[in-house]
């Protein structure tokens, strides 16, 4: 597929790497020179200098054949612009990036719809569904739903006194019994390995179960923890990711304070949420936070726009006594980092947005896919054609390439975790855990 990227930012960058490493036929443009010349020298794809709302640039870099047009600079009138241009073109499939929420309202002349724009995403919308989702499971690090929420995909940390300590993937076969599950994957001192029977489970691991989402209480049990919704969550930073969650949790009755420094808009906040305590505090004030009970709060989620305050909010509030953080930063290559510091989940508000734009993207026989956040590793849902070679044959004779690794089975709607005894056939959706450097053999498998 041949695809014209507008925008060589974080996320331009990342949507460049990833998708030519499926073996897609990218082209970027960008007006930083500087910009085009790195991530050229980084990845195998085509790069012209020049402004994305230009016609003249945009047929210099082949708009008239591209299959689908992304649109991701910083700003949202050349980003609108530009998809105006690629709909004149003829290209088919458009996205754009915008930052204006006005764009995202029905009502707007300027519209996805009146566009005729097949994605329009907001960062922070995309940053607040993100959280809000991970809020749903309080002990887990990531929570995934696949097959229409009936599995999911959720990784654990592995702490000292765990059950699990010590105990091989071969001797968790014998509970399959007892808990239906699938493991995936392990993410041991940064790097993901997909596990053998022999490899034994250690303190520090994170372990991803795919798993029927009603046996989730279950394998919490297994490992030794147990989730429930937070009751009281202080939100850092009122900007529209903080306005968007608190609103949202108020709603789960859940009891959110939210802090920002400005007076104006405090008072605003204060009119837009119900239920929601708006505190005019600094989110580095260890006194204020005190008296305020942040030390005895189960999340604190910190969304300011600015990183150096993200990180030591959620630094602080860890110190003061509460039970888990979520922390906002701009740059996806501070992940690794910010988790030896015992962040305990950092989310790159750019990263979100390409991930959520990769899951649109996707095509042929893969319906959906996810890609785990601070990881090099994602999860594909195939549908299994009715000229598949391997139809009738059990997972364990089919040829997946290693670092694939099937975790449930959708048939006629309903979900199951196989083994590998299960027998593929047609219209089922497999949902498979994959190192990114393999999706490329799997979409090959499945077009076999």
């Amino acid at each position: 597929m041949k695809i014209l990227i507008i925008g060589a930012g974080a996320v331009g960058g990342h949507l460049c790497s990833q998708l030519s490493s499926e073996g897609h036929e990218v082209t970027l443009i960008d007006k930083d020179a500087s910009r085009l010349r790195k991530i050229e020298n980084e990845l195998n794809i085509m790069t012209i200098e020049g402004n994305g709302a230009s016609a003249e640039v945009l047929e210099e870099a082949g708009v008239k054949k591209a299959d689908l047009f992304i649109a991701v600079t910083n700003i949202d009138e050349v980003n609108l612009i530009a998809c105006i241009l690629a709909k004149e073109y003829g290209v088919v499939r458009k996205v754009a990036r915008v930052r204006n929420e006005e764009y995202l309202s029905t009502s707007s002349p300027l519209n996805q719809s009146n566009l005729g724009l097949d994605l329009l995403i907001n960062p922070d919308h995309a940053m607040a569904e993100e959280i809000l989702r991970i809020c749903s499971h309080l002990e887990a690090f990531e929570a995934v739903e696949l097959a229409r929420g009936d599995v999911t995909l959720i990784g654990y940390e592995i702490k000292d006194k765990s059950p699990l300590c010590g105990i091989t993937l071969m001797d968790l076969r014998e509970l399959k019994g007892l808990y239906d599950f699938v493991i995936p994957a392990i993410v041991r001192h940064d790097e993901t390995i997909v596990p053998r029977g022999e490899d034994e489970i250690k303190p520090g691991d994170k372990i991803y179960f795919i798993v029927k989402k009603q046996d989730i209480p279950k394998i919490e049990e297994l490992i030794g923890v147990k989730s429930r919704a937070p009751n009281k969550v202080f939100v850092i930073g009122g900007g529209q990711v903080g306005i968007r969650v608190a609103r949202n949790l108020e709603k789960q009755d859940v009891q959110v304070y939210l802090v920002d420094e400005d007076p104006i808009r405090c008072e605003f906040l204060a009119e837009k949420l119900d239920k929601t305590i708006v505190l005019n505090v600094d989110g580095l004030d260890s006194h204020e936070l005190i008296t305020e009970g942040i030390d005895t709060c189960d999340l604190v989620i910190a969304v300011t726009d600015e990183d150096t305050t993200n990180i030591l909010a959620s630094l602080l509030a860890k110190h003061l006594g509460a039970k888990k953080c979520i922390t906002r930063i701009s740059r996806p290559d501070f992940i690794p980092l910010l988790g030896k510091l015992g962040i305990d989940v950092p989310l790159s508000s750019r990263l979100v947005a390409a991930n959520m734009i990769l899951r649109f993207v996707r095509r042929g026989t893969i319906l959906s896919a996810a890609t785990l956040l601070g990881s090099n590793a994602e999860v594909l849902e195939f549908i299994v054609s009715k000229m598949w070679p391997y139809l009738g044959l059990p997972l364990k004779d089919i040829p997946f390439p290693k670092g694939a690794n099937v975790g449930a089975i959708v048939r006629e709607g309903h979900a199951e975790i196989p083994t590998g005894a299960s027998v593929i056939r047609p219209d089922d959706k497999l949902i498979i855990f994959t190192l990114k450097n393999v999706a490329p053999k799997l979409e090959r498998l499945f077009a076999g």
